[in-house]
């Protein structure tokens, strides 16, 4: 069934005075046919501007406006970003790409010296290898300067005034109507096979993805305040029914069904890490594991590239490199699928973390707040994430969906070195929604644990060395929110005596950090600050009733046993000795240099129970997993997670 006749949008109106009085009469006269919903008052005011932006752009190019409306949606969540590029140099509410400047060469992995194995069963891998840059850019990276062409309007400006930027993602989506022969139809329905080509994706799978997203959001409807204050409306169409025919003759390339572990949703590529042994019975790049994943796979951990697309998938495929499990591309959400769920990727830079996780890599750059995520990108890997966690029964909370940075170190001398990513500009809380489990006040007033949960656009606290060693990096929104020492700004800022160096504003440095979504035990109250208990010590940050930066929270706290002056913390859940059968060394369980005194409390994430998998050879005859009967707690410990032993704890419920 067809969509219907109508496309019914909201405010109209023209964009701002820059093309002919011919232009704006044609405009005015266009805009009741391609559906446009009356005015919400009789006067325009500056919060709307973008709105009419669309409406205007859409009317000039003869593009329905509620389509102009969900692409961009999908691109931006119609935010502008103030005119900064992308991770993959796209600009504006349409994303418009022009990568030859914006995208940098440098380095996967680059923060810390990180052993992505992390076993100290073997020798430690430290992988040098850095991303290539790639010269021949594909189209889906180069859309702006087609823009120009199409439009006559300058790149510069397309990169920085909204308005131009809307009218060349509208001449884009006229250009590829034509190219297909599809008339300029005003129903909303007729232009899938023009949407599927703004994707830029170069395969029929990819874009029909894309194109299934843009007309979800048609179907849902939208509404929002973008970066700069402008209210946006989409007005839904529920019974919208595209013709998908069209993507038929896009040209697109098909690709061949894949053996992918993917939801039907996405659009999923087969791209193996190689197992292969090289030099000095040494191999990489992963481990077969034949691992029974319904049992043992309990993390699902979020990481960034630190490098584009073409050169971050080079590496996966070097055997001499580490791996992940999954790559999602920017642009469009395309996934590709590295190493199965039943073998074991290089990843996390903790073995055991490794052995019980799926790791999913986002093409994109932490030290770069500018660089934004698309929204494509969120819902391909929130969509992804959740398969996985409905596959292997993983909990959609942030003690099992871990950043890289939530991480801990296996063994003390590790602490320093742990990855960071994806940092404080990746937006937790709008990827919890995405996934279905929204964080939300779920204890009462008299509730003894907190959620952190800050507005995202709104939190912006100062971080530094993005760029250069000591200076200040752009402001922008971002999850966490700073700790001190005291009730006071001017206080000290938490220390981490696990990374042996004072606490600084430094984008990479985690000491004195929570983030949205992470749980913690109030120590402490005091006019509009919360302390927590964290790494040990009592942690304070601002908290306004008014403006809270967490709620009121429910769930299991550990503490020490009565009697216990203080208990030990560890990096790896590992078994006792006497759980090692012959052939197998038994691995040291050594504490961290954290403890948790008498009286403090942890919020617990799972219960676990000592595991290793032994795996330090490229034949997999003598592959063991060792399980022991000493169980763990995973608990949030500091910004990082961490274990203790359940015999060293009393496990209580928080007060509500």
């Amino acid at each position: 069934m067809r969509g219907s006749a109508t496309d019914p949008t909201s405010t109209p109106g023209h964009r701002h005075l820059r093309r002919t009085a011919g232009a704006l009469a044609t405009a005015a006269l266009l805009l009741p046919l391609l559906g446009a919903a009356p005015a919400r008052s009789a006067t325009d005011s500056s919060d709307d501007r973008l709105q009419r932006a669309f409406a205007s752009a859409s009317a000039e190019y003869h593009v329905p406006q509620s389509v102009l409306l969900a692409v961009s949606y999908l691109q931006s969540r119609w935010d502008s970003h103030a005119g900064a590029p992308s991770v993959t140099g796209g600009y504006g509410p349409m994303h418009l790409t022009d990568a030859r400047t914006a995208l940098a060469t440098t380095e996967h992995l680059a923060e810390g010296s990180e052993d992505a194995r992390g076993d100290n069963a073997r020798t430690a891998l430290h992988p040098d290898i850095k991303v290539t840059g790639n010269p021949a850019l594909p189209a889906r990276l180069k859309t702006l300067p087609r823009a120009a062409e199409l439009t006559g309007i300058p790149a510069a400006e397309l990169r920085t005034d909204p308005a131009a930027n809307i009218a060349g993602g509208a001449a884009l989506l006229a250009a590829a109507q034509k190219e297909l022969g599809e008339p300029a139809s005003t129903d909303a329905a007729d232009w899938y096979g023009a949407v599927a080509r703004f994707s830029g994706a170069d395969d029929t799978a990819t874009a029909a993805v894309y194109a299934d997203d843009v007309y979800d959001v048609l179907r849902t409807g939208e509404e929002r305040t973008t970066d700069d204050g402008q209210l946006v409306i989409l007005t839904a169409q529920p019974h919208l029914a595209p013709d998908t025919a069209q993507l038929g003759r896009t040209g697109l390339r098909t690709v061949a069904a894949q053996d992918t572990e993917c939801p039907k949703s996405v659009s999923c590529e087969w791209i193996p890490a190689p197992y292969a042994q090289f030099g000095n019975d040494d191999y990489g790049n992963h481990d077969l594991g034949d691992r029974p994943a319904s049992q043992r796979i309990k993390y699902i951990v979020i990481h960034d590239t630190e490098g584009a697309w073409d050169g971050v998938l080079n590496l996966v495929q070097d055997p001499t490199y580490v791996s992940w499990n999954y790559t999602i591309r920017s642009t469009d959400g395309l996934i590709a699928q590295h190493v199965k769920a039943k073998d074991v990727a290089w990843h996390a830079g903790n073995w055991d973390i490794n052995a019980r996780s799926v790791g999913i890599e986002h093409e994109g750059f932490l030290a770069a707040p500018d660089a934004w995520y698309t929204e494509a990108m969120y819902r391909s890997s929130a969509r992804l994430v959740k398969y996985l966690a409905r596959q292997y029964g993983i909990p959609l909370d942030r003690q099992h969906v871990l950043g890289h940075a939530n991480v801990p170190g296996p063994t003390t001398s590790t602490v320093p070195g742990m990855h960071t990513d994806p940092g404080p500009y990746w937006d937790w809380r709008h990827y919890f929604q995405l996934l279905g489990h929204p964080f939300k006040r779920t204890g009462g007033k008299h509730s003894s644990l907190v959620t952190i949960l800050p507005d995202y656009a709104s939190n912006r606290p100062v971080y530094t060395d993005c760029t250069t060693k000591g200076a200040p990096c752009t402001a922008h929104g971002s999850s966490e929110v700073r700790l001190y020492s005291d009730h006071d700004v001017k206080a000290p800022l938490i220390k981490d005596i696990g990374r042996g160096t004072a606490p600084t504003t430094g984008v990479n440095d985690l000491s004195s950090r929570v983030s949205t979504g992470q749980q913690y035990a109030v120590a402490d109250l005091w006019g509009d600050w919360t302390a927590i208990w964290y790494l040990g010590q009592k942690a304070w940050f601002e908290n306004p009733r008014k403006e809270p930066t967490a709620v009121r929270a429910s769930g299991l706290v550990v503490t020490p046993k009565d009697g216990l002056a203080g208990i030990p913390v560890y990096g790896r859940a590992y078994p006792e000795k006497e759980a090692y059968p012959a052939g197998v060394p038994a691995q040291s369980v050594v504490p961290l240099p954290y403890t948790i005194p008498a009286g403090q409390k942890y919020v617990v994430g799972d219960e676990v129970p000592g595991e290793y998998y032994y795996a330090v050879t490229f034949t997999t005859d003598s592959h063991r997993v060792v399980v022991g009967k000493d169980l763990y707690y995973e608990i949030q410990y500091g910004h990082r997670v961490a274990f203790v032993r359940a015999a060293d704890v009393r496990l209580t419920g928080s007060a509500g």
